[in-house]
């Protein structure tokens, strides 16, 4: 990942025409830069003096920095603390706030769906077996597949975690505009729309995908592992994504009806894990029917937010790093849940027979 020294729009901007050009080209990205110009035209509700003021301090900025004092102290753009401008008058603004959150929301949604998109495509293609795997080796018979998966990987992790810098950064920059908690808030609305972009479950995917592939010697993919980390003996269980930072992210794998580790994981669209039994019990369903059966009223044990089950993530790279790393737990856990099916399938099948002959 790049350093952090600068600040962080030229950071960002640096980044968008940077060596990933040609896979930013179709993807979505945090608009910085226009969102930044927004919140400085707010300032204009200033009253006059305090307007006046903020353009003598902007000049004082200015020559401190012609005299070769500024260099980017403040932790979003290298503002000098002390030559801050005055803040706008009113906790938010009806004009910058159509401008700046209805943008900011979609361009979060869009950064999400390409997101997802490109994670569920690359762990497929990770995952494949039997004639597609035949096919997709014969596609590939002059490239190594598994680097290139990773590399892959690697940029989609940056891509993900630099916008979701860029969205805390712009937030916390119009609270300190407005002198409001407005920003904080909208941040819970990214995470109730299940779009806050280092809570979604394909994140979680490829960190396991990460852990896994650590070790097998498919080359020197250091620095985007040693981002990811398990402790599968801690209490809770957890993963851990340290981003470049230095902000340190922890993912639960407690399953919070079993209360065990999660076990043939499943996230709910409001990404919330769980057991796949565990949520076909939750949700109504058996087993074999799934959890695209379950009812559009049926509600997350946790949030309580209905038609969550639907489009539920099965979080196979994660199953597979629990069997490798808890090789006892897993088959003890499997052989349960194997006999919890056939228990389910025989019942099932009693029942549409006693339908089938009328008693």
């Amino acid at each position: 990942m790049r350093e952090y020294s600068m600040k962080f729009g030229e950071t960002f901007k640096e980044y968008l025409r940077g060596e990933e050009d040609g896979f930013l080209d179709n993807c979505a990205h945090v608009e910085y830069k226009r969102l930044k110009k927004v919140l400085k035209k707010c300032r204009t509700c200033l009253p006059s003096s305090s307007r006046t003021t903020q353009e003598q301090q902007q000049q004082q900025q200015q020559q401190k920095k012609s005299d070769g004092g500024g260099g980017g102290g403040g932790e979003d753009d290298g503002e000098d603390p002390t030559l801050s401008p005055p803040l706008c008058q009113c906790q938010s603004c009806p004009l910058c706030d159509q401008m700046f959150f209805s943008e900011l929301m979609k361009e979060a949604s869009d950064i999400a769906g390409y997101f997802s998109t490109r994670a569920r495509r690359l762990l497929h293609l990770h995952l494949a077996h039997g004639m597609q795997r035949y096919a997709l080796r014969l596609r590939h018979c002059f490239k190594n597949d598994r680097q290139s998966l990773l590399e892959e990987g690697r940029m989609l992790i940056e891509y993900i975690t630099m916008n979701a810098i860029a969205i805390r950064k712009i937030l916390k920059k119009y609270d300190k505009v407005h002198g409001s908690v407005n920003g904080m808030n909208f941040k819970s609305k990214l995470r109730a729309e299940h779009i806050e972009l280092l809570q979604l479950p394909w994140l979680i995917e490829l960190g396991a995908f990460y852990l896994n592939s650590s070790g097998l010697g498919d080359g020197d993919y250091g620095e985007c592992c040693t981002l990811f980390s398990c402790d599968l003996g801690a209490n809770p269980p957890v993963m851990t994504l340290m981003l470049p930072n230095s902000t340190k992210l922890e993912y639960d794998l407690t399953c919070a009806i079993c209360l065990e580790t999660v076990f043939n994981p499943y996230a709910l669209s409001c990404g919330h894990l769980f057991c796949k039994l565990c949520a076909c019990s939750a949700a109504s369903v058996l087993m074999l029917e799934g959890l695209k059966a379950a009812s559009v009223n049926s509600k997350c044990p946790i949030c309580r937010e209905a038609g969550v089950y639907a489009n539920s993530v099965h979080m196979l790279e994660l199953d597979m790093l629990l069997k490798r790393r808890c090789k006892e737990h897993w088959k003890e856990r499997m052989a349960f849940e194997r006999a919890e099916l056939v228990k389910q399938t025989k019942k099932f099948w009693d029942l549409q027979t006693k339908y089938a002959v009328g008693y």
